[in-house]
């Protein structure tokens, strides 16, 4: 009999893998470049990576680049523990110096994030990355003159600033004087995929409505061609589609946990409120758990935290107490 419920539960699990394999290539085939897990996927595949992303940076900036060293999805973590990190998508540094002597790091990042509130933060954010690569450039010892030069590329399907131009490109500039010069290794590039003004190069308005809608439609010139074949490649990799598959189980997870933990929360709230105007009657610990049909030992910590706040026991604030925020019964 036990080895019957072995042979059940392999066949259950068998079937089930294949079903989220299937899910995942689904999934992978809806995707496009702006997606983080494809876009991603692209640039760490092996003999791919560095050649899209040449062809990504010459596009964008009209040139050949030579030297690379691509690292995706790089994190730069905070200096102490508690402190915010960055994942940067792609994170490029070129080995060798150019012209003017100086190494420029580009980060490229994709991101779909169009929520009024993510829109008002992206300049913060895009500042915040700058600010994580430009302190792991400088050596200890070093000069300011040896800092490398951040360009940071935010390719974006949305209209960050409402001007509808597809390359908004930002640099440090003086308020009073905007003409006059001033180079201190900084600068962002909005790229906006539907962007109609300014005077982009063909190629790259080709790229950025390939990256939106990557499929053999949209690769028109031989550059795009090659970079399909890239991703084609990667979406019908094994090795992709089970990264894809654990990516989906640990986002299911996430969501259930979340779902879980907004439950929990709205029951507590519940719970408190019912406590706290209960307490206002003058109703004990022991008449308050009858009447809830809670156990005593259930309710005695927020009877306990709400005791804090007599007389007004106000729900909101035994709450903010119980969540470890300030305590503000004495003011």
């Amino acid at each position: 009999m036990e080895e019957t419920e072995k042979v059940i539960e392999e066949v259950k699990n068998a079937r089930e893998n294949k079903r989220m394999q299937e899910k995942a290539r689904k999934k992978l085939a809806e995707m496009n470049l702006l997606d983080d897990f494809l876009f991603g996927s692209v640039v760490t595949y092996p003999e791919i990576g560095e050649r899209f992303v040449r062809i990504l940076l010459k596009t964008i900036f009209g040139r050949e680049f030579k030297y690379l060293s691509v690292a995706a999805q790089k994190v730069l973590y905070g200096t102490e523990s508690d402190l915010h990190g960055a994942r940067l998508d792609v994170y490029i540094e070129p080995e060798a110096k150019d012209s003017e002597g100086k190494v420029t790091v580009y980060d490229i990042e994709p991101d779909k994030k169009d929520s009024a509130a993510d829109k008002r933060s992206l300049p913060r954010r895009v500042r915040f990355y700058h600010g994580k690569i430009i302190a792991r450039s400088l050596n200890s010892g070093a000069g300011y003159d040896d800092l490398k030069n951040i360009v940071v590329i935010m390719v974006l399907p949305f209209d960050p600033f409402g001007l509808d131009r597809m390359v908004y490109t930002v640099k440090s500039r003086c308020v009073e004087v905007p003409e006059m010069e001033y180079e201190d290794g900084a600068s962002t590039l909005f790229l906006y995929t539907k962007g109609t003004k300014g005077e982009p190069g063909e190629a790259l308005k080709q790229m950025l409505h390939y990256m939106e809608y990557s499929n053999l439609q949209n690769a028109v010139n031989d550059d795009l061609k090659e970079v399909h074949r890239m991703v084609e490649v990667v979406k019908f990799d094994s090795e992709t589609s089970i990264s894809c598959v654990r990516l989906m189980e640990k986002l299911a997870k996430s969501k259930a946990e979340g779902e879980l933990k907004g439950e929990l929360k709205g029951k507590t709230e519940k719970l408190v409120t019912q406590i706290c105007k209960k307490m206002k009657l003058g109703q004990s610990l022991e008449k308050i758990a009858e009447d809830l049909v809670e156990e005593v030992s259930a309710i005695e910590p927020i009877f306990t935290a709400a005791e804090k706040f007599a007389p007004a026991y106000e729900a909101e604030a035994v709450l903010q107490y119980l969540a470890g925020g300030p305590l503000v019964a004495d003011q």
